[in-house]
């Protein structure tokens, strides 16, 4: 099945999520049976993306699809959700809102004999492709390209 690019896409939603107060974090497009469109939707509000916030999007979403015609006249399901809490970081913000918070990270290769491990982002930089991170009192670096997946530390009471 041919379908839009999810830049394009991107593009054409801009605009409502702008109206609706969110951004769009992630879209995706899965084919197959039953083919769908899902829309990943982010905040900095307190709470979060709801389901109020999801359906409004949803239905300020289906006009500008309609007219943008993504999948070229072939049926599919539009899907609006929260990446939730344990999403990867996947742009500059997302590093940058959890400076000095705790993340997990998964690793290609082990690094002392660990590919899954928790430390402290300390900082990040996009020029250099690295993060630096502290974990039981020593700072070091990684390489972004080290990195199969860094998400918040999900803390549990």
């Amino acid at each position: 099945m041919k379908v839009k690019s999810a830049e394009e896409i991107g593009a054409a939603l801009a605009p409502v999520a702008q109206a609706v107060g969110v951004e769009i974090y992630e879209i995706v497009f899965k084919q197959g049976k039953n083919p769908s469109l899902t829309v990943f939707l982010d905040t900095d509000r307190e709470g979060g993306i709801d389901l109020d916030t999801c359906e409004r999007f949803h239905n300020a979403a289906d006009p500008v699809l309609d007219e943008l015609d993504p999948t070229y006249g072939l049926p599919y399901t539009l899907n609006v959700s929260s990446p939730g809490i344990d999403r990867p970081f996947k742009k500059d913000s997302d590093y940058l809102r959890h400076i000095g918070k705790k993340v997990e990270i998964k690793l290609y290769a082990p690094l002392k004999g660990e590919k899954l491990f928790e430390a402290v982002l300390k900082e990040y930089n996009p020029q250099a492709g690295n993060v630096t991170l502290e974990r039981g009192g020593e700072t070091f670096k990684l390489n972004l390209s080290q990195i199969v997946k860094m998400s918040e530390a999900i803390e549990f009471d």
